[in-house]
């Protein structure tokens, strides 16, 4: 245990502030406002400062964990912030959109046992809210200085500028080799602008973190569609890249194929988040069309789900509903999100799956959804309880279905490169644990290996690629 303080034995979090759900959910600002340093120094003072680190352990990138918490409650942000750095590219995203619950803060200690007060379980220690808090503070409060960084006289590519992409980028770029990233979309970021909302991420922290790697000599393309306008061989062979990482992420969607998905009416939850997101189709004078639905529904359980339905609700719509085949105990979205949705007034339809899109015969537009209800067996390949029908079926009056049932990788760089070997699902496989592919000196990481993952694993991937591409570079 740390002596410079006497900890904080609170069993709770110190909650966090933010918009008042009958407020938020007519608006794309941010819903967490963040710690004041008062309350950050009083989370932080609950942390013992384990000796055996189990958080750090189950962090994908390994950041020490209790070290920089124990500098929070010492009121020094900043050394705070270069611990955190020291392994995250990334702190003021991944304190927003991490799923600390199931990483690093379902490990901690404090977590562990029954309040006796409240009989409540007891909470581990906000780590995710702390990272947050230290980058922004970081943000606001650090001086601009130049970085001398001597180069090594060798050439990386980066396909994709995800998080997996930056992480990769900035740890090569912190080692003097000379990088560039290939960006299809006009912006850099990857899903951190196109996929998740402004309300949870916002776009002026992506930008600041990219701003962040052209001051360490990243060069960005945007609007460079690898396998497309360039192949791998070409970047190999006439542009003289030693390297290449790919982390092109999980971009194509995948749909039910049920009757009436071709409907007007009828997003991915892809393209729905893009147009809202990348595009800012919720602001007045946006050049880019959606539907202003009045009855949504949203097929699926995940974090995109919960993004999709948020923003059904911001753009107008009167009802929004979360149909979902299994229970809430089954629920793959972050806690935060169910609840976040929650109080915002979306409808949870549990233990329902949709069988068909039904068509307004003189409109020609979605008018219903036919669901089936379901009963919970025994556990499939996933540990979850497989959802078995009933032959009981409901319909729900809608006029907008959003299907946000997981994503695939984009098969355009498979086709393009010779001897690049992927899965059933069109993931690329890897030789070991850092990313190797059936190509010599061809990485891949995040998404474009795993399918859709978080952000943490996916930086994770993207850490470890940079490591062999080094070892591999520099011999």
């Amino acid at each position: 245990m740390y002596k410079e303080y006497k900890p904080n034995m609170q069993p709770f979090k110190t909650p966090m502030p933010s918009q008042e759900p009958d407020v938020r959910n007519k608006n794309f600002k941010e819903v967490a406002l963040g710690y004041t340093e008062e309350m950050a120094i009083n989370e932080a003072k609950r942390c013992l400062g384990c000796p055996t680190k189990p958080c750090v352990a189950h962090c994908p990138v390994s950041i020490n964990i209790p070290d920089f918490i124990h500098e929070v409650a010492l009121g020094n942000f900043e050394k705070a912030y270069e611990i955190i750095s020291e392994s995250s590219s990334l702190p003021a995203v991944c304190g927003r959109v991490c799923p600390q619950e199931n990483q690093c803060e379902g490990k901690c200690t404090r977590g562990i046992g029954i309040d006796k007060a409240t009989g409540k379980k007891k909470e581990p220690v906000a780590i995710g809210r702390l990272e947050r808090f230290v980058a922004d503070y970081h943000n606001a409060h650090a001086h601009e200085t130049n970085v001398e960084i001597k180069k090594n006289g060798h050439k990386v590519a980066i396909i994709g500028s995800g998080p997996s992409g930056l992480t990769c980028a900035g740890d090569l770029a912190k080692k003097g080799y000379d990088v560039t990233i290939f960006e299809a979309l006009h912006l850099a970021g990857g899903v951190l602008v196109y996929g998740i909302p402004e309300f949870r991420l916002p776009k002026s922290i992506v930008q600041k973190e990219a701003d962040g790697l052209t001051k360490l000599g990243v060069k960005v393309v945007t609007n460079m569609v690898i396998g497309k306008v360039l192949s791998i061989d070409e970047l190999i062979d006439e542009y003289g890249f030693e390297a290449i990482f790919i982390g092109s992420g999980a971009g194509l969607p995948r749909f039910m194929g049920i009757k009436g998905e071709n409907l007007k009416g009828v997003y991915s939850a892809n393209e729905y988040l893009t147009r809202t997101n990348l595009m800012k189709a919720y602001l007045e004078n946006s050049d880019t069309p959606i539907e202003k639905a009045k009855r949504v529904a949203v097929v699926g359980g995940g974090n995109v789900a919960m993004d999709a339905a948020r923003c059904a609700l911001r753009l107008g719509a009167e009802k929004v509903y979360i149909v979902y085949r299994r229970s809430l105990e089954e629920l793959p979205a972050r806690k935060e999100e169910v609840e976040h949705a929650m109080e915002e007034g979306i409808e949870f339809k549990l233990l329902n799956n949709p069988v068909e899109i039904i068509e307004d015969p003189e409109t020609h537009l979605v008018s219903k959804l036919k669901i089936e209800k379901m009963e919970l067996g025994e556990p499939d390949a996933s540990g979850r309880r497989r959802p078995i029908g009933t032959n009981e079926f409901d319909y729900l009056d809608v006029d907008c279905i959003i299907i946000s049932i997981g994503t695939s990788p984009n098969p355009l760089i498979k086709q393009t490169t010779k001897g690049l070997e992927t899965n059933n699902h069109g993931c690329i496989l890897t030789r070991n644990e850092f990313g190797l592919t059936s190509r010599d000196h061809v990485y891949a990481g995040g998404d474009a290996v795993t399918g859709a993952a978080t952000v943490i694993l996916a930086m994770g991937a993207g850490k470890q690629a940079a490591k062999a591409i080094d070892e591999e570079l520099s011999k």
